[in-house]
């Protein structure tokens, strides 16, 4: 019988499980549940939707460990009972956006207090980050901030109640997630009070009673499964961050980079230095090997497609045909699709526009082509701004629900200027989380080497005018905000 381990999935959307053998990493079977809709979620949805997939993947009576990957950044507020004090805002809920601001100008402001929180934490306060969720529930539910007692954030929750503890002594995470806090120093892989401190207005003798959760190594056991639920057998590893599980699982490495487009734009990439980048485009996080992983972030993914759809009255594989009928540059038609703001660039209040319509533009297949060369153009501003910190480039991989768009697929070469390889679907945040709970399982000094992914190169020539007349536009929406 094969050793299995279970990777977990636990995203914005919905919780993916997957179960490998743990030497060569065939999958032996799959389970999935949703997650509800919103930027502001119970955690309790996030445990039972785990129950559901766990279940549907044939659970874990025979599973070794078992790791979890999940949506960095949401604040899981907890009391000194280990309760949860409210829902949980996510990393996509923008009404922190004001105490970012706050944050940055409480160190100097502009480029000042942009450079004094990069080279502290590695990242700028933006909407999206723990940090400034932090000090806008001190602000808008002080009631709420009196009884925090632990911060936690999905992922680490999630093992955490996995584990079966009610001790929040036990609370684990690892150095990926944690350096999406806004409070963790991501160079020396240190928690910083004195930033915690600030966001919650109180001492820093008070801010170290708050618990964090221990940061561990990428291949350390931090506990065992539940005994209640039969899981004392199951090692439990630290978990990562959606953007490093993923990382790990595709087995990136220094000079590979990430597109993924789910909910949200991220381009990621294995850097084996911390990058700080005082503009904020790019943040300085580390990955799930004890490197480092700095991501450009776009607000709008996928969504982007599915709300053109339906304006559209179409599915994604129509919307694909449409766009791929028109010429591109969609007949000078730009779609800004800032549609819930943005942070790439830093614009929480924004709307998406379309610039250029005509009566020539005026139809489904150039509304279809700019809205998918206004999706890729914002990913292609996220790689220029991590090419401009000096992050290498040798190769690039179109990952997340997005890009099984034929039309995504065919039309990022040409926006980006370079070759794309696109793997065949998969889950590769869950994969790389069963990767990562089989590396805890051998104690091995690197991951297991698991030949998982296959891949196809795509090429096209590139159109260097479409990312020219977007940039033109993209700044006339940053002038009006």
């Amino acid at each position: 019988m094969p050793t299995l381990v279970a990777g977990i999935d636990s995203s914005t959307q919905s919780c993916k499980v997957v179960i490998r053998d743990a030497h060569t990493g065939e999958l032996v079977r799959t389970g999935s549940a949703k997650h509800p809709e919103g930027t502001e979620v119970a955690p309790a949805a996030w445990w039972a939707a785990l129950i559901d997939a766990i279940a549907a993947a044939g659970g874990l009576a025979d599973v070794a460990a078992a790791s979890v990957g999940g949506q960095q950044h949401g604040m899981v507020a907890l009391d000194a009972q280990g309760e949860v004090i409210r829902d949980a805002l996510l990393w996509n809920d923008t009404r922190s956006a004001d105490a970012a601001a706050e944050l940055i100008a409480e160190y100097g402001g502009g480029t000042e207090g942009a450079a004094a929180w990069t080279a502290m934490t590695g990242s700028v306060p933006v909407a999206s980050l723990t940090v400034t969720k932090l000090r806008w529930l001190v602000d808008a539910e002080p009631e709420n901030a009196a009884r925090l007692a632990a911060v936690a954030l999905p992922h680490d929750w999630l093992t955490w109640k996995l584990s079966g503890s009610t001790e929040l002594a036990d609370l684990a995470t690892d150095r990926s997630d944690a350096s999406g806090t806004g409070y963790f120093d991501t160079a020396a892989g240190s928690y910083r009070y004195d930033l915690l401190a600030r966001a919650l207005r109180i001492s820093e003798d008070a801010a170290r009673e708050i618990i964090l959760p221990r940061v561990c190594g990428p291949r350390e056991q931090v506990g065992t499964g539940d005994p209640a639920r039969g899981w004392e057998h199951l090692l439990l590893g630290p978990g990562a961050g959606d953007n490093a599980a993923a990382a790990l699982g595709l087995g990136m490495s220094t000079g590979d980079v990430a597109l993924s487009i789910g909910t949200s734009g991220v381009v990621s990439a294995v850097s084996p230095e911390p990058i700080q980048d005082p503009s904020g485009m790019v943040t300085g996080f580390a990955d799930a090997t004890g490197e480092f992983l700095p991501l450009a972030v776009t607000l709008n993914g996928s969504r982007v497609l599915d709300g053109a759809a339906k304006m559209l009255g179409v599915d994604h594989a129509g919307l694909a045909d449409l766009a791929l009928a028109a010429q591109p540059g969609a007949n000078g038609l730009t779609l800004v699709p800032y549609l819930e703001g943005e942070r790439t660039p830093n614009l929480p209040y924004a709307t998406g526009s379309f610039i250029g319509l005509t009566l020539a533009s005026m139809n489904p297949q150039d509304v279809a082509r700019a809205a998918v060369e206004g999706l890729l153009c914002g990913l292609a501003d996220g790689l220029e701004a991590m090419t401009s910190q000096g992050v290498p480039v040798e190769s690039i991989t179109l990952i997340g629900g997005a890009a099984r768009s034929a039309a995504v697929q065919q039309i990022a070469p040409a926006i980006l200027g370079r070759e794309v390889s696109v793997p065949a679907p998969g889950e590769y945040v869950a994969d790389g989380a069963a990767r990562q709970a089989a590396w805890v399982l051998s104690g091995a000094p690197n991951p297991p080497a698991w030949s998982t992914v296959e891949t196809q190169t795509i090429t096209a020539t590139p159109t260097p005018e479409v990312r020219q007349a977007y940039a033109a536009r993209r700044g006339l929406i940053a002038q009006k905000h």
